[in-house]
C-alpha cells in the first residue's frame, strides 16, 4: 500500500482529504504543523506529500527546501496562494505539481495518481550509461558524479533520464511536455525551462569538457556529450 503524508492544519480539509485518499487505496499519514511533518517524513518514507503552503509553525516553502536537502520523494504543493509567482517558486523549489485551494478531492486524486504515475515509469531499463565522470543508473534511478550521489526530484530525474537516453538529440518544450509531464498537464511549459535549471545546478560538478545541457534557441534543449 502506497503512503500518503498529508501535511495541512485545516482539520476539515484535512479529514475530507484523508477520506478521498483512503477510498482510493492509499495509507495517509496526517500532520497539522511543520515540525510533526518532518518528522513523519523521517520516520516513515511515504511515497508523496501533500504539503499546505500555509502552516502554523513554519511556511511549506522551507519544509519542502529541507525534504530536497536529502529526497526525491514527490511534493504535491496545496495554497490558497493562486498567483502565478507563487506557482513558479514551488515549481522552481523542487514541488512536482501545485494545487490552488478551493479543489476538489476528485482533482486531488487525478493529481496524485498523475505525479506517482510519473514517479514510477521514470525509464524502465536495467543498464547504466557513463559519460565521463556522470554516472546515470536507469534502473535503480540513481545519478552520480565521480561516485558521489545527485539529488533530484522525481520530475526533474524524469526529464534528465528522456534526454540522456537520447544523446545530442534536440527536443521542443512541447515534446519534452508530452514525454515527461504527460498528455494531462495543463500547467506552462515554464516548468520545462525551471527543471532544466535545477538539473544543471544539480550536474554543476559534471566537468564541462565532458558534455552539457544545451539550450538551442528557438529549438528546445539537447544533452549534448562531447565526443574524446
Amino acid at each position: 500500500m502506497r503512503t500518503i503524508l498529508l501535511v495541512e492544519d485545516e482539520e476539515t480539509i484535512s479529514r475530507v482529504l484523508t477520506v478521498y485518499l483512503k477510498h482510493e487505496g492509499y495509507e495517509v499519514l496526517q500532520a497539522f504543523d511543520g515540525k510533526t511533518a518532518l518528522h513523519m517524513f523521517t520516520e516513515h518514507t511515504p511515497n508523496l506529500v501533500l504539503l499546505d503552503v500555509m502552516l502554523p509553525d513554519r511556511d511549506g516553502w522551507s519544509i519542502l527546501q529541507e525534504i530536497r536537502e536529502n529526497s526525491s520523494c514527490p511534493v504535491i504543493m496545496l495554497t490558497a496562494l493562486g498567483d502565478i509567482d507563487y506557482r513558479l517558486k514551488g515549481l522552481n523549489q523542487g514541488a512536482d505539481d501545485y494545487i490552488t485551494k478551493p479543489f476538489i478531492g476528485e482533482e486531488v486524486i487525478a493529481r496524485v495518481n498523475a505525479v506517482l504515475r510519473r514517479a514510477a515509469n521514470v525509464l524502465e531499463t536495467d543498464n547504466i550509461k557513463q559519460f565521463g565522470s556522470l554516472s546515470l543508473n536507469l534502473d535503480s534511478h540513481v545519478v552520480k558524479i565521480n561516485g558521489e550521489p545527485v539529488v533530484l526530484t522525481p520530475k526533474d530525474l524524469s526529464l534528465l533520464f528522456f534526454l540522456a537516453a537520447r544523446p545530442n538529440r534536440t527536443f521542443t518544450r512541447d515534446n519534452l511536455i508530452e514525454q515527461v509531464w504527460g498528455l494531462d498537464y495543463d500547467g506552462s511549459e515554464r516548468a520545462v525551462d525551471l527543471a532544466i535549471k535545477r538539473i544543471r545546478q544539480a550536474l554543476a560538478k559534471w566537468p564541462d569538457s565532458q558534455g552539457e545541457i544545451r539550450t538551442l534557441r528557438g529549438l528546445g534543449y539537447q544533452f549534448c556529450v562531447y565526443e574524446k
